[in-house]
């Protein structure tokens, strides 16, 4: 009877223990302090340059540093666990897809920053008219440099597998338009986001209790390398801003 009263107890505590994981989220903002710069422009329409009638059909602008002026957001910036937790919300085990697309429009990559999944696979296609190549800089995983195609569609891609999470995003470029510059951020759990046009990040769906994020932005690297958030279960909570001085982010 002992025996019995103890294993039903283990088999109700085991029960409870699976049904009681508790998720919440985190929102929150990067703001820029300081007189906020303009955009840089790299080249005006109809410059002299390489595949202009594509390259220069339009200004173009950098993405390395996108500032809102009203908001004071910074966009493009990366938020991330450095590892994987002990739970992950079932949900987000797998990724919802098997494939991430990785286009090339007006001699920009689109997406400039990017999340994948450790095990997914980057399909890189084409908008343009014009050849490219993809060319990766990862530290744990593959490097490639691969030709895309003119008017390459998806299906029809080259793809790169992403098998290793890194420790920071891997740079992409494109040796024949050098100011062609992304970020590809491979990660073995979906705890991770990019700041919008206003410098604004949720990440839901995390287990409860506390946590330490990586924030890292191109022009700085590491914003932060421990920033600590509190995950309350049943809700999201909102975080204060983190401030980057301008300064930091225009240094040359």
């Amino acid at each position: 009877m002992k025996r019995m009263w103890i294993a039903a107890l283990c088999g109700l505590v085991c029960t409870s223990g699976t049904m009681a994981a508790d998720w919440g989220g985190i929102s929150g903002q990067i703001v820029v302090t300081g007189e906020i710069p303009d955009r840089v422009l790299l080249h005006a329409k109809g410059a002299v340059i390489k595949d202009a009638e594509v390259c220069a059909a339009a200004d173009t602008y950098s993405d390395e540093l996108i500032i809102d002026k009203e908001s004071k957001g910074l966009a493009n910036a990366f938020i991330y666990l450095a590892k994987a937790p002990k739970s992950i919300h079932p949900d987000l085990k797998e990724p919802a897809a098997k494939k991430v697309i990785f286009d090339q429009k007006g001699c920009a990559f689109l997406p400039h920053a990017m999340i994948v999944r450790a095990g997914q696979t980057v399909e890189v296609i084409s908008s343009d008219s014009i050849a490219h190549n993809t060319h990766t800089y990862p530290v744990k995983n593959n490097a490639v440099n691969v030709l895309i195609a003119p008017k390459t569609p998806a299906g029809k891609g080259v793809d790169v597998a992403c098998k290793l999470a890194e420790r920071i995003p891997a740079q992409v470029k494109c040796d024949y338009h050098p100011w062609m510059i992304a970020y590809w951020m491979i990660l073995d759990h979906p705890y991770a986001a990019i700041t919008d046009k206003d410098g604004k990040f949720t990440i839901e769906n995390l287990p409860d209790g506390d946590h330490e994020f990586v924030v890292w932005h191109e022009k700085m690297g590491y914003i932060d390398r421990k920033y600590k958030a509190k995950v309350t279960k049943g809700k999201v909570s909102d975080l204060k801003p983190i401030e980057v001085p301008v300064a930091k982010l225009t240094a040359k």
